[in-house]
């Protein structure tokens, strides 16, 4: 029997699916050969055991706890738990270099760290003189890593202890989920044998996710249970998504696209949802589940489009579909910009693939293409609840519940985007009559990559131009799959480290005259490639950058590259070294 009041909170929202459909498939997990199921009722009681850990450990309501794991079924246990103990989840990428969980963890004040296993352990085993000594860290699976010489403590999510056991045998009713409750549910409500359950309130922060800053400095923005739950639920609203449907899942949960659209539309729906294996698995797990509803970014979409083309068949009626298992009724993209041929050509093999667009501090979506209205090269009309508007300059405004609660400990960046209860996005677009909204360009100086990361240029340009090999630095990478750098060259100290380096030949030469070095010179480019790898070892795999190029003239003010106060004309200088930035994507194809 559906619920006929609406829930207050992602937390009220499970247990109102949990009581409806608590027999049924919920999630899929491969193990072995096969995907194990896991019904709503045994979701639950994990989620209750693990929740009630956490208080064990001290956890209370408001606190934050830290989740670093790629995805898994314990993350979304995790992730549940967290917020039934009524504390603000912040899942950190598993990607992360160590240097940044450091300062992402120390600048949220984490309680608790839970990491999947071996990999996160060694990353956190470097840094423990930087991690708090209360800090309480534990690990889904066992490894050998040790902090502080100890090792680290077991929490696993799936782990069923007899009270969780008990729970989901039982196929507990709607009365016992939604009301009383286990001992572990109101021990993790903290409501300790008050016989109550205490539930998250529609304005506690739900959690705390990073994102890049125009600065480089990245920002924790604050998300409410109004804000995700609202907009899931208006996502949801945008299509026709049923119990019946299969969503195979791969976007990492760390980011809020794959989290609101994947994670919470899922439980808001009561379809079943499967966890790919790895992201090189995708193809063969579709063949094998024959999953009705994809989400992905524009560079695994441009990857089937590119797979197919190479093997003839690409324009061959139903040769995606075929690809995708048989049964897919839709994809959705986001996180970076569609191009206008992949949805084109996704178009005329019959599968919809639907753009949506928004950013982490709006929970994410903005706007959406509909099945029944998907206009290729647009991003939709606004979400009920949205409203958008275009300023003078031609950037995109929105406001609505959907909007963030602020950054983290960070009034003044708040006040900077959010004026007249209007966020500013800092992209660029029109609004047509039908309200589509359409985005045309870039106002702040964030990199969106192919793969939907979000990248820091400024961040990146300054750990580069610490090197005294490098003047000036610009990092591009927009809708590439790769990152890249125009570099120039400070050419006397390029001189004087061959001249120490390689003795003989050009250095010797040329170290008098260093305005005369070849740039292109084998030797050059190897120094270079070993200066940059060496400057950006700190920062994750995403932000590392695949090609450079040595300028042979420094950026100017004369040339409408600088600013007065010397800051980079992006797209002055991409114009003006155009030629420069066609050989990256020839040398990309070759």
């Amino acid at each position: 029997m559906p619920n006929d009041s609406s829930p207050a909170s992602l937390v009220q929202l499970f247990l109102d699916r949990v009581r409806d459909s608590g027999s049924a498939a919920a999630l899929l997990e491969k193990q072995g050969d096969s995907f194990h199921p896991y019904t709503w009722n045994e979701l639950a009681a994990r989620v209750d055991h693990t929740a009630a850990a956490l208080v064990e450990l001290g956890v209370q309501p408001g606190d934050r706890v830290v989740q670093i794991s790629e995805n898994r079924a314990a993350w979304i246990v995790a992730d549940l738990a967290i917020m039934t103990a009524r504390a603000v989840h912040v899942p950190l990428h598993a990607s992360l270099a160590a240097p940044q969980i450091a300062a992402q963890t120390a600048d949220c004040g984490a309680r608790v760290v839970l990491i999947s296993g071996e990999e996160q352990a060694a990353k956190l085993a470097s840094l423990e003189r930087d991690l708090p000594r209360e800090i309480e860290v534990r690990t889904y699976d066992p490894c050998q890593s040790r902090l502080a010489g100890n090792e680290i403590k077991q929490l696993d999510p799936l782990a069923a202890d007899d009270a969780a056991a008990e729970l989901g045998a039982a196929e507990l009713g709607a009365a016992e989920l939604g009301g009383r409750g286990s001992r572990r549910a109101t021990l993790a409500a903290g409501q300790a044998g008050s016989g109550a359950r205490l539930e998250p309130t529609p304005d506690d922060t739900a959690t705390i996710l990073y994102t890049s800053g125009t600065t480089g400095e990245p920002k924790g923005v604050m998300l409410s249970h109004r804000n995700l739950l609202g907009n899931a639920q208006a996502t949801l609203g945008a299509f026709a998504m049923c119990e019946d449907d299969l969503r195979l899942s791969f976007l990492p949960w760390s980011h809020v696209f794959a989290r609101t659209c994947g994670l919470y539309t899922w439980i808001a729906s009561g379809a079943t949802l499967a966890v790919a294996e790895s992201r090189e698995q995708i193809v063969a797990n579709c063949q094998q589940l024959q999953p009705t509803l994809l989400n992905g970014v524009p560079y695994f979409f441009d990857k089937l489009l590119r797979s197919l083309t190479a093997a003839g068949v690409a324009e061959q009626p139903g040769a995606l579909q075929s690809l995708l298992g048989g049964r897919m009724r839709m994809c959705c993209s986001g996180g970076a910009a569609l191009p206008v041929q992949v949805g084109e050509w996704f178009e005329r093999q019959g599968v919809p693939l639907i753009e949506g667009y928004g950013l982490t501090e709006t929970s994410p979506v903005i706007s959406v293409c509909r099945p029944a209205a998907n206009r290729i090269g647009t991003v939709g009309p606004a979400l009920d609840g949205v409203e958008v508007q275009i300023a003078e300059d031609g950037e995109i405004l929105t406001r609505g519940d959907y909007v963030m609660q602020g950054y983290y400990q960070r009034p003044e960046a708040t006040a900077e985007v959010i004026h007249d209860g209007w966020f500013h996005t800092g992209d660029l677009g029109t609004l047509d009559a039908d309200g589509f909204l359409t985005i045309t360009g870039r106002k702040k100086e964030i990199i969106v990559t192919a793969a939907g990361k979000n990248v820091s240029p400024v961040q990146l340009e300054s750990l580069l131009t610490a090197d005294p090999l490098i003047d000036q630095a610009l990092v591009l990478g927009d809708n590439r799959n790769y990152l890249a750098a125009l570099l120039v060259p400070n050419r006397t100290a390029l001189a004087a480290a061959l001249s120490t380096s390689e003795p003989t030949g050009q250095a010797e030469d040329k170290e008098r005259d260093p305005e005369q070095l070849d740039l292109g010179d084998e030797r050059i480019q190897r120094l270079y490639r070993e200066r940059i790898d060496e400057r950006l070892s700190g920062v994750s795999h995403y932000e590392q950058i695949g090609r450079f190029c040595l300028l042979a003239r420094e950026f100017s003010a004369e040339r409408g590259e600088l600013t007065p106060t010397l800051k980079l004309r992006r797209h002055a200088i991409l114009e003006n070294f155009a030629d420069e930035v066609a050989s990256f994507d020839d040398k990309a194809s070759a």
